[in-house]
């Protein structure tokens, strides 16, 4: 009897550990494809799951930082989605590439074309952002998820350091430590070809010491084999001289 009671509530507990871990993740997020990195450009995916039983997600508004406005913003198609892209004026101007940007995108909006995300399913939406900010550790995107029964989800709560997940947070981007710009890299690849080229000069140069004492070697050996012929061909002649 204890045993079958230790397991029942076991299994118990291992469900209700599933079911919260299912309900905590299941929300709008946001991933970058590989890393996004600060002051560069990255590829993100916004992951958009169906959360109820008897309605499928037929919009999506992804609302962009103020704060870190990105003046780089180009949505790849997405199958039975029509895609529109909103502007806004920019308070303080962006320079990006010694270029003033007066307006950058504040929204971006995912309409179904068909069906949208059946229950059960979930579907990503891929954006290429930049330029990402290097006075940030991460960027809080609003989403606003839309239902074929008019219910409108709002992901907007913003984390807070050493706090619960909020009820409905809001997508988070995390930024990484840059890397080095394409002028760093160029460096690197001249620095990488110098380093090369030396490499190579030092195997020539082992090349020919190489060949250089091996022909020595050979001189030497066959200078040793005319010396001990010439000694046994002196002997040869001392002794029939005798004879």
């Amino acid at each position: 009897m204890n045993v079958s009671r230790i397991a029942l509530a076991g299994g118990v507990a291992a469900s209700t550990v599933l079911l919260l871990a299912g309900t905590a993740s299941a929300h709008v997020s946001v991933q970058p494809q590989g890393e996004a990195a600060k002051g560069g450009y990255a590829t993100v995916n916004f992951k958009v799951p169906n959360e109820r039983d008897n309605a499928s997600t037929v919009k999506l508004e992804i609302n962009f930082p103020t704060d870190h406005p990105l003046a780089s913003v180009s949505p790849q198609p997405v199958a039975g989605w029509k895609i529109d892209v909103t502007k806004s004026k920019l308070a303080k101007p962006l320079e990006v590439h010694g270029k003033k940007i007066n307006e950058a995108v504040s929204k971006v909006t995912w309409t179904a074309d068909g069906s949208g995300i059946a229950p059960g399913f979930f579907q990503q939406f891929p954006l290429s952002v930049g330029q990402l900010p290097e006075d940030a550790d991460q960027l809080v995107f609003k989403a606003l998820q839309t239902y074929s029964n008019k219910e409108v989800v709002r992901w907007i709560e913003e984390p807070t350091e050493g706090g619960e997940e909020p009820e409905s947070p809001a997508p988070v981007l995390a930024l990484t430590a840059p890397k080095g710009d394409a002028h760093g890299a160029a460096a690197d690849d001249k620095g990488g070809e110098a380093e090369d080229a030396k490499e190579t000069t030092a195997s020539s140069d082992d090349t020919s010491t190489s060949g250089t004492d091996s022909t020595a070697r050979v001189l030497g050996v066959v200078g040793i084999v005319v010396g001990v012929a010439g000694v046994a061909f002196g002997v040869l002649a001392g002794r029939r001289r005798n004879a």
